[in-house]
């Protein structure tokens, strides 16, 4: 484990490099032993700078949760961060993209906690009792670390490259959706450019929920009634710039969209 002044000081790096939109060489390359729990530890150093600032935690994100992101990314196993109120957006409002270093969407199945979720050993079962509700989401995401030249370590120290949301108005109970058999299709510009399916992340996003619980357990972290949890994305992340406009449909579920100026 790395001792709390580099961690604090790699935490320090990132924090720059969001506020300065000025991308940082990978953390990794000072620090080759950065370990999952090490780069968790940096990113709780700036998630609760940020809360002392007068940001609240909205949820929580899985990430690079399926085949095609672990490959996209050159890693093979998730990562996982914090969502923020001040990293939602309305629908409808444009994002001004250049806020962010290497913007990209995600489209995601998202679902919202009508229950607190049991910290430890949580099964697919009980993951799926603490959901409220199933909605449509779309995730923006970005790296302070250039080129999204990343490891897993970087990623997760950089907040699990997540920097904002969008959650559609669409709400069906989870007993009513095969949450592991949605379809989706993303559009870009009113043009289609990718599609896949839910099973993709994880076999079912449940169990992306139920395992994002007991990672994040042990640093005291829990998944609470009201929370917001993006389980990770079936489709490649794709990147977006000024004047794009995404739109995601999901079978069953309704649409969502993330415009950009």
């Amino acid at each position: 484990m790395l001792n709390e002044e580099t961690r604090a000081t790699l935490a320090q790096r990132l924090w720059d490099a969001e506020a300065g939109v000025t991308p940082i060489a990978p953390l990794t390359d000072d620090h080759p032993d950065l370990t999952p729990d090490d780069a968790f530890e940096i990113q709780l150093v700036n998630i609760r700078r940020k809360l002392d600032a007068g940001a609240v935690v909205t949820g929580h994100k899985v990430g690079l949760a399926s085949r095609a992101m672990q490959e996209m990314m050159g890693v093979d196993e998730p990562d996982y961060g914090h969502l923020l109120d001040t990293m939602e957006y309305p629908e409808g409002t444009p994002i001004g993209a250049a806020r962010f270093c290497f913007p990209r969407v995600e489209v995601e199945v998202g679902f919202i906690l009508g229950a607190d979720i049991p910290p430890e050993g949580c099964s697919q079962e009980e993951a799926a009792a603490a959901i409220e509700w199933v909605v449509p989401s779309i995730e923006l995401i970005d790296s302070r670390i250039k080129d999204w030249k990343i490891t897993l370590g970087d990623t997760i120290a950089d907040n699990a490259s997540s920097c904002g949301y969008v959650v559609g108005s669409g709400r069906v109970r989870l007993a009513d959706i095969d949450v592991a058999a949605i379809e989706a299709t993303l559009y870009k510009n009113g043009e289609f450019l990718a599609s896949g399916r839910s099973d993709a992340v994880l076999g079912n996003p449940l169990n992306s929920v139920g395992w994002l619980a007991s990672t994040v357990a042990k640093f005291g972290v829990r998944l609470r009634k009201g929370d917001v949890i993006l389980p990770g994305t079936a489709i490649r992340a794709m990147d977006a710039a000024p004047g794009d406009s995404f739109r995601a449909d999901f079978a069953g579920l309704g649409s969502v969209s993330m415009e950009f100026r």
